[in-house]
């Protein structure tokens, strides 16, 4: 009998996980996490060319970290910690729908935050001029698709207010 129980339960997870809100929020999830491993910019300071990414400023050549940028290693940690946690949390509708709006905002000031150290790290180094690379996009799709996710969620939540009306 504990078994039969054990498989309901997984099965309801199963089908939370199916909903259309949480795909959203898992492609967010699995974008903003391969920011990660890939470069967001390239800066080039005379005849060197620097890579930039999540943990700093790399030379292309040596492989040295020239300036390191931690605290965006950290807010994008802390972004996509959230963004799990807010997939996990389909229980509380109205919670995960405000963790979301939160979530959403972050994402676009790590695009902010991205775009400044690419900046300061550049004034550090000297004279020298940077490119954006399309990595910098997966912030901006990821916050359409946590906004898309929240209309899901408030979808949801008054389809369920509307049925507690009706008993």
């Amino acid at each position: 009998m504990k078994t039969w129980q054990n498989l309901l339960f997984l099965s309801k997870k199963i089908i939370m996980i199916q909903r259309i809100q949480t795909i959203f929020l898992s492609i967010a999830l699995l974008l903003m996490g391969i920011l990660f491993f890939i470069p967001l910019a390239e800066v080039a300071v005379g005849e060197k060319l620097y890579a930039f990414g999540i943990k700093g400023l790399v030379d292309s050549q040596s492989g040295n970290t020239t300036y390191a940028a931690w605290a965006l290693f950290v807010y994008l940690l802390f972004v996509v910690c959230l963004q799990a946690f807010i997939i996990f949390s389909f229980k509380k509708r109205v919670l995960q729908m405000r963790l979301a709006t939160f979530n959403l905002i972050l994402m676009l000031g790590f695009v902010l935050l991205g775009w400044l150290f690419v900046k300061f790290s550049l004034s550090a180094l000297g004279e020298g001029v940077y490119s954006l690379k399309l990595p910098l996009v997966f912030p901006f799709a990821s916050a359409v698709l946590n906004y898309l996710a929240i209309r899901a969620i408030l979808k949801d939540e008054l389809l369920i207010r509307s049925i507690d009306r009706i008993r």
